[in-house]
C-alpha cells in the first residue's frame, strides 16, 4: 500500500553531496531513494533525483527527457519494492521492469 512518495528535483551538485554524506559514495548518480517506513507498512519514501543526470543520460541514450525522467522515477520506485541493482542479474532484471512499466505507462498516454 502506498502512503506517500516525495519526488525532489535537484542538481549534480546536490546529490552528490547526499550521495556522500547518506550513502558514503563519491560519484555522481541520478537517483537516491530513501524509504522511510518500515516493511510491511505502507510506503513512504523519498526520491531524490538529479536532472543533470537525467538530462545527460537521455543524450547518451537517444532518448526523450521525459522518458528517461520516467525510467528514474520507476527506478526508485522499483528499489521500494525491493528489486536492488548491485549485480549484473539484478540490473537486467531492473531494466525488464522499467522497460515493463514505461511500455504500459506510455500506451496509456495515447
Amino acid at each position: 500500500m502506498l502512503q506517500n512518495i516525495n519526488i525532489i528535483f535537484c542538481t549534480d551538485e546536490a546529490l552528490l553531496a547526499i550521495n556522500r554524506n547518506f550513502l558514503q559514495h563519491d560519484y555522481f548518480t541520478d537517483i537516491i531513494t530513501f524509504p522511510l517506513s518500515a516493511k510491511g507498512e505502507p510506503v513512504n519514501a523519498e526520491l531524490y533525483i538529479s536532472i543533470d543526470r537525467v538530462k545527460d543520460n537521455a543524450k547518451q541514450g537517444a532518448v526523450s527527457f521525459w522518458e528517461e525522467l520516467h525510467r528514474v522515477i520507476f527506478h526508485g520506485c522499483l528499489h521500494l519494492t525491493g528489486y536492488n541493482d548491485k549485480s549484473s542479474q539484478q540490473i537486467k532484471k531492473m531494466r525488464e521492469r522499467e522497460d515493463h512499466y514505461l511500455r504500459l505507462y506510455s500506451k496509456h498516454l495515447l
